[in-house]
This record gives C-alpha cells, sequence and structure tokens, in this order.
C-alpha cells in the first residue's frame, strides 16, 4: 500500500503577506463572511480598520522607493513569503 500524506493548508496574512497555520487561531478576523489569519496582533488590527484597503487592485508596477524595494526584494526572495516574526 502506499504512504498516506496529508497537506498542510497555509493562509497569507493579509498585511504583511506571512504565511500563517491554520490551527493558529490566536489573531482573526471575519468581514464579509471569510475568516482572515494573521501572525500577530498589530496586523490583525491594521486590517480591521480598514480592510478595503487590502483588497484594492494593485497596479502592474509599483512606484516610488518603496515599490523598488519590494521589486528587487521579491526578485531576490522569489516571491516566498517574509517572516516578520
Amino acid at each position: 500500500m502506499g504512504k498516506i500524506t496529508t497537506t498542510k493548508h497555509l493562509f497569507l496574512d493579509p498585511v504583511c503577506f506571512m504565511e500563517v497555520a491554520p490551527d493558529k487561531r490566536d489573531f482573526t478576523f471575519t468581514y464579509k463572511m471569510r475568516t482572515y489569519y494573521f501572525c500577530a496582533e498589530s496586523c490583525r488590527k491594521a486590517f480591521e480598520k480598514n480592510p478595503e484597503k487590502y483588497f484594492g487592485s494593485k497596479s502592474s508596477k509599483p512606484k516610488g522607493w518603496w515599490g523598488r524595494y519590494l521589486e528587487r526584494l521579491n526578485r531576490i526572495t522569489g516571491g516566498r513569503s517574509q517572516k516578520c516574526h
């Protein structure tokens, strides 16, 4: 018989884009009938203040020094999420 494997699904924090395990339910927020998982209380509070900010359409090319920084960071890390904690 074959080996049974289980896939662990991860959620993405919509504020800092850190991966969050579904069993980590310390920081969640439900918005429009969907539950979002957060890595820390500060990310949850930022989302809670203005959830629509994190759903807006993003331009294809980020602008300004911060956009250039993020573009270089994504190129270096291969787009993997960063760990803030």
